[in-house]
């Protein structure tokens, strides 16, 4: 879901970030990162048998060269002691060229050196629950599982330095079986430019990765490696950066207008006409528009093709790129036909914003705001003083929390739902204005504060408010009636039995789907923003 007309024309000067470089040629090691029961040990021995390789479990050969257990040691000497030993036999871990898979220690990365030497290597982030990790963990010789509540704090203490050496996170919602599932990715990434980043991605129906750096489009990366590749493409995108290669290309317009069944049945056709086949891949390189636009096509396409995304705009990048929603519009609402259809990757390069007009990327900026109402925590500290919003860290952010979203809700069946945060009041107010006087992220802008006004937060309204106007987005909207923009709120394609259920905000981290709200309640919230 993407603004009308995104249009790439001048460049930004990028922020300072993780960009993409060549690799050097020496191989380096899968290293498994985490905390105490995140299943490193399994996840490496795992790897290693897949590739016929040898793996070194660091823990085992800490206790090797100390003659007795680590508890024991650590009870003994102390935490400073055991560090000092850690650290020395992970170094030398490190350096050896015939440990290919590495599993190491917790605590290992708390030392410096450490990290430093993790950067010539492929450092995989095995995330867990703390929970879970506590239920794994505790009752056993762990001499620092032995109280909760420091246990706990000890991983949110260490999760950043985890993050921060990562080149590859498998988030706590997956699969004991993902890394087999995704070995063949992580070669892609242990062989990509140097800077390249990936999550991993689940939901019921699928899975996929998300590669992510600045310069990963220049530099010729592309993923999966099998298949033809049939571009759909954003006709301005392509006058500005070079595409990936591909078989053949279909132009479109990257504003909604090209968002309907007409324009579908011209992008199917001219696949047939090129002779693309099931096993072949269709990329989309652009917006959200030509994200739900290609994506839907590949759905429907002799009844299903991969696809992949390359998302070119901040709202792509943030959040429509993500959990597989493919559609086109009708005149009667906006994705009123769709369909669920996860990507086989996707590829989220930063260094396509810098050609997106300014109006564009604050547009973007909407969904920035409400992904971090959502998250909470550090990703809504970090959103709410004032980070630019094509900074890495909040795409990577935004995007991850989106992913969770989607593991524990593909179908829109509960959780999902509080993605809509701002849409159902937003949505209603561009298909009222024709999709002409809004773009996509400037209706939710307005939305989020009716939405923020229903949940009775006024504090934090008038903060965001303030957030969503620094960066040049409405804060009130005209061009429709109140009465016309609630008639189209009644008429959300999620509505339940003539209701249309409502995302609220207790506070940043708690957001709620499923409230049930009176018109007069909703248009009370819409005449509050609306200037004739």
């Amino acid at each position: 879901m993407v603004a009308r007309g995104e249009r790439p024309a001048h460049a930004v000067a990028p922020t300072a970030a993780r960009s993409a470089q060549p690799r050097p040629a020496e191989r380096s090691a899968f290293v498994f990162v985490g905390f105490m029961g995140a299943g490193k040990t399994t996840a490496a021995r795992t790897v290693a048998a897949a590739l016929g390789e040898r793996w070194v479990d660091t823990d085992r050969e800490i206790e090797r060269e100390l003659g007795e257990s680590i508890a024991s040691f650590f009870d003994r000497e102390g935490e400073a002691a055991f560090r000092a030993v850690e650290e020395r036999v992970v170094l030398r871990t490190l350096a050896d060229p015939a440990a290919r898979v590495i599993a190491l220690g917790g605590g290992a990365v708390t030392s410096e050196r450490v990290r430093e030497e993790l950067a010539r290597h492929t450092v995989v982030y095995i995330e867990v629950d703390p929970a879970e990790a506590w239920r794994r963990a505790s009752g056993g010789t762990r001499p620092l599982a032995r109280d909760r509540h420091r246990f706990e704090q000890l991983e949110r203490e260490r999760r950043p330095l985890y993050e921060s050496v990562a080149d590859a996170i498998f988030p706590a919602y997956c699969r004991r079986e993902s890394l087999r599932r995704a070995l063949t990715a992580l070669e892609k990434l242990a062989a990509a430019p140097r800077g390249t980043r990936m999550v991993w991605a689940e939901a019921a129906s699928g899975y996929h990765p998300v590669f992510f750096a600045r310069g990963l489009v220049a530099s010729g990366f592309f993923y999966p490696v099998d298949g033809r590749r049939f571009l759909v493409a954003d006709t301005a995108l392509v006058e500005h950066h070079r595409p990936p290669a591909a078989a053949a290309t279909v132009a479109v317009s990257g504003g909604e207008e090209s968002k309907t069944l007409a324009q579908a049945e011209q992008v199917l056709r001219e696949l047939a006409r090129t002779g693309c086949e099931r096993g072949d891949i269709v990329v989309a390189f652009g917006g959200g528009v030509v994200g739900d636009l290609a994506g839907f096509c590949a759905a429907v396409y002799q009844r299903g093709t991969r696809w992949v995304g390359i998302p070119s705009t901040l709202v792509a990048q943030v959040d429509s790129a993500y959990g597989g929603k493919t559609g086109v519009d009708l005149p009667e609402g906006k994705n009123y036909v769709g369909a669920y259809h996860l990507p086989a990757a996707v590829i989220c390069d930063p260094d396509l914003l810098a050609t997106l007009p300014a109006p564009e990327l604050a547009a973007g900026y909407a969904e920035v705001v409400k992904t971090a109402l959502i998250a909470g925590g550090r990703l809504w500290a970090r959103v709410r003083s004032g980070a630019d919003p094509s900074d890495d860290e909040v795409i990577l952010g935004c995007l991850r929390t989106k992913l969770a979203v989607v593991a524990a809700d593909e179908r829109d069946a509960g959780r999902r739902q509080v993605l809509n945060l701002g849409h159902t009041v937003g949505h209603a107010i561009e298909a009222a204005t024709g999709y002409r006087r809004y773009r996509h992220g400037e209706a939710v802008a307005v939305g989020l504060l009716c939405a923020l006004r229903l949940s009775g937060r006024d504090h934090l309204r008038r903060e965001v408010a303030d957030l969503l106007a620094a960066r040049g987005l409405p804060t009130t909207y005209s061009g429709a009636a109140p009465e016309q923009v609630l008639e189209l709120v009644r008429r959300d394609k999620k509505r339940r039995q003539g209701r249309v259920p409502f995302v609220l905000v207790e506070e940043p981290g708690r957001v709620t789907p499923g409230h049930e709200l009176s018109d007069d309640e909703m248009l009370a919230a819409i005449k509050e923003v609306y200037r004739p």
